[in-house]
């Protein structure tokens, strides 16, 4: 399996810019024969949509690749289609904003389009946003991980349609870590923002599928159901590796980052740094002490990336992740590494910890001692649950 998924990635790889250091050209080309998410194909949606007035659930990742990288928003306003409004997730509408920073409402400059905020607190659309829309289109490229917001959102617009008696379209797209199941299943009790769902924190769905699922298990509120059309991806199976055209979130800069985003972002649950502050973000680790590795990186305030990153101006020692390969799969390796150098046994932990893994059993086991093999063989059984629930979901 990890070699076609590397075979896959040389012969669909797509760079994210060609200026690593500033991520700002991107590449435009795209084979109509090669990887067609749902918005590259617009003989699919158009006819649905036409005659509607039309609420948009997208960001900076919306655009359509065989079209010179144009703007869902921007392509269908051309096409006629009636947008009222547009919702934005985590990170904005051009997906500039750090993670946690507050996305005020606001009017986009382009179209003079009404952008409503669903993050911070106001994350799920209320009715009066709603009252005027005939269809809600959802368009957001995700990586396949619990704790990434933009399935939150979808959620939370779900939930809103159905109450309000609106359908929802949702433009599916690849998930660049798709090829895979792994890590803890969420517990009862821990649900939050970075987890609604019992899943595991890499749950290998795509959008489309994690909707059917969050709809058939009955995961809305009050059970409510939302009536789902869906545009499928063209030319793509899960073990099929996918580049993204675009980063999908100001610190996921390239292909290796998202790979490496499962197996690292559990630091963000602790007072190690994953290079929030660098050009290098969720590619390196470390911690403002020498005993934690000889690498060094220092963050530093970037706008647009990371403004105020953790041990900003600090020299941080710790491990280089370049090199590791595409087919990169989650690990605790870096984790358990980590927390015995610091020997700051629960200490090592903050409270942000628990959400993330979706369960205090994690953190017991490491504090105990456990070895990696150990605490994998604890999620098994609902790893094995899960895969039977979710296969009536699939769609690829």
């Amino acid at each position: 399996m990890k070699i076609l998924f590397l075979l896959s990635f040389l012969l669909h790889s797509m760079a994210f810019c060609k200026n690593p250091q500033t991520n700002t050209e991107l590449q435009d080309s795209l084979s109509p024969t090669e990887i067609l998410p749902a918005a590259d194909r617009p003989e699919a949606y158009l006819p649905l949509l036409e005659g509607k007035r039309v609420g948009l659930v997208v960001n900076q990742t919306s655009i359509l690749t065989t079209k010179q990288n144009i703007h869902l928003v921007d392509f269908l306003m051309m096409e006629g289609i009636e947008v009222k409004r547009v919702f934005v997730p985590e990170h904005g509408f051009r997906g500039d904003a750090d993670a946690g920073e507050a996305v005020g409402n606001e009017i986009d400059q382009r179209t003079g389009l009404s952008l409503v905020s669903l993050y911070g607190n106001n994350k799920k659309p209320s009715p009066t946003s709603l009252k005027d829309l005939d269809i809600i289109v959802y368009d957001l490229q995700d990586v396949g991980l619990r704790f990434y917001t933009y399935i939150s959102t979808m959620h939370y617009v779900m939930e809103s349609a159905a109450e309000n008696n609106i359908p929802m379209l949702i433009l599916d797209r690849p998930n660049p870590n798709g090829d895979y199941i792994d890590g803890p299943v969420l517990k009862k009790g821990f649900e939050s923002f970075v987890g609604m769902h019992p899943i595991p924190v890499v749950h290998g769905l795509t959008v489309a599928e994690l909707a059917q699922m969050i709809n058939g298990e009955g995961w809305l509120k009050n059970n409510v159901k939302t009536e789902l059309e869906i545009v499928k991806i063209e030319n793509w199976s899960r073990d099929m590796a996918y580049s993204l055209p675009v980063k999908p979130s100001p610190n996921l800069p390239n292909d290796l980052s998202i790979r490496l985003y499962p197996s690292l972002c559990f630091f963000e649950g602790t007072d190690i740094s994953v290079g929030r502050g660098t050009y290098f973000p969720f590619q390196v680790f470390g911690y403002p002490d020498q005993k934690y590795g000889e690498y060094t990186f220092k963050p530093v305030s970037i706008a647009g990336m990371s403004k105020n990153p953790p041990h900003q101006d600090k020299t941080c020692y710790g491990r280089d992740l370049r090199n590791e390969p595409l087919t990169h799969q989650f690990t605790l390796a870096y984790l358990l590494e980590a927390y015995q150098i610091s020997g700051k046994k629960d200490k090592f932990f903050n409270s942000f910890f628990d959400k993330l893994a979706g369960t205090d059993q994690l953190r017991k086991d490491i504090i105990a001692g456990k070895s990696e093999a150990d605490i994998r063989a604890s999620w098994q059984a609902d790893l094995e649950k899960f895969r039977e629930e979710s296969q009536v979901y699939l769609i690829y």
